[in-house]
């Protein structure tokens, strides 16, 4: 079966393109159906609302965040396959993106608007450890996962357990958080060590307790 190769120039234009979907656009999703699609929406007090809309912001912006990542990796990548798993890894995180865009807007509130400035900031992050070598990208890959899958569990805490249209989307990008972090891991990604594991963590607290608000 015929592949297409992509030129430099090519990869370029398909990452401006990826960017501009995921900051002002439609991101291009795979296949996979909304888990909130069907569900009843919530009863919530204005408190409740206000709250939640906010926490689905974080985590779109964290999903805006991972496409700069997985783009800027894939770019740098040096082995096809692996430029393939990033690829596939962020359509995938492309659902995220879409399903929390549409929680936000059924509770009224609005995506961040410092999303630019943070996805180029983790492209910038993506493309370096891409260029440190594939196994770092992946290793790069298995510690972002991790620490979302804790930030998802955390923000599982605080949703009433009948909003089940808020709950079905953070467990779906749960489950998918988990099995990007194997798949990277079973490829051959490395540990990180600790300072960079640390400034990962620290970068998190300030993207979570900024975008909360703006």
């Amino acid at each position: 079966m015929y592949q297409r190769t992509y030129s430099p120039l090519d990869r370029a234009v398909v990452n401006l393109d990826a960017a501009l979907r995921a900051l002002f656009g439609r991101p291009q999703v795979t296949e996979r159906p909304d888990p909130a699609a069907g569900l009843p929406e919530p009863d919530l007090s204005d408190e409740q609302r206000h709250h939640i809309a906010r926490l689905m912001r974080i985590n779109h912006t964290g999903e805006v965040c991972a496409q700069g990542l997985y783009q800027g990796q894939a770019l740098t990548a040096r082995l096809p396959e692996v430029r393939g798993k990033l690829e596939r890894a962020a359509q995938e995180e492309n659902d995220h993106l879409a399903w929390c865009e549409r929680r936000i807007e059924a509770l009224g509130d609005r995506k961040s608007l410092l999303n630019p400035l943070w996805y180029a900031s983790s492209f910038a992050i993506g493309a370096a450890a891409g260029l440190a070598g594939d196994k770092w990208s992946l290793g790069f890959v298995v510690e972002t996962e991790r620490q979302v899958e804790s930030h998802l569990d955390h923000h599982l805490a605080q949703v009433p357990a009948d909003d089940t249209k808020d709950r079905a989307v953070l467990e779906q990008m749960k489950a998918d958080e988990i099995g990007h972090a194997e798949l990277a891991k079973a490829a051959g990604g490395a540990d990180l060590p600790g300072p960079i594991r640390w400034g990962m963590r620290l970068a998190s607290k300030v993207m979570t307790s900024t975008v909360y608000w703006v």
